[in-house]
């Protein structure tokens, strides 16, 4: 990793903080928050995957909001933690990181995903008991639910490539 690169001062300063030098040196640091990280993001997408597949009509036996009530909880934790372990990583290189395009689009399609979600919950949920089960989810919620999951999938597909651009 380049980490003297150009950039801007405030990732400059992050990279050579003391928390950037000790992600760079301690042995195991950096690759436990790398697995980590790649944990969250398998627990955040498969939940988020799960439950946008039963809003577009697999298994419309099963109630959408029990269904929520089990994945949303795993697909919020999952983000929380990749955020957290994702800006360790980021400390480690941040110069380099944040001059990678790919890094850009990477939170570009995180900023889209965030307003989904809120979209999602502001107009079709406030419905969800008419098409809870057994009935076709409104065209508003299949809409967000196909836009959640190239979105995600695109998230996480960024991420992994941000190391070969």
């Amino acid at each position: 990793m380049e980490h003297a690169g150009a950039g801007p001062a405030w990732a400059l300063a992050l990279e050579h903080s003391a928390l950037g030098e000790t992600l760079r040196q301690a042995l195991w640091l950096y690759p436990a928050a790398n697995v980590l990280h790649v944990l969250a993001v398998v627990a955040m997408v498969g939940s988020i995957f799960a439950f946008d597949l039963r809003i577009m009509g697999v298994a419309r036996s099963l109630p959408v909001a029990a269904l929520a009530r089990l994945l949303l909880p795993i697909a919020a934790g999952g983000f929380a933690v990749a955020a957290v372990t994702g800006f360790l990583l980021f400390t480690a290189d941040a110069t380099a990181v944040w001059n990678n395009p790919v890094f850009v689009y990477k939170l570009g399609l995180i900023g889209l995903g965030l307003v989904n979600i809120v979209v999602f919950h502001v107009i079709p949920w406030r419905g969800v008991e008419t098409w809870n089960a057994e009935v076709p989810s409104p065209a508003p919620a299949m809409a967000g639910a196909f836009v959640s999951a190239g979105v995600w999938a695109g998230t996480a597909t960024l991420g992994r490539l941000i190391a070969y651009f």
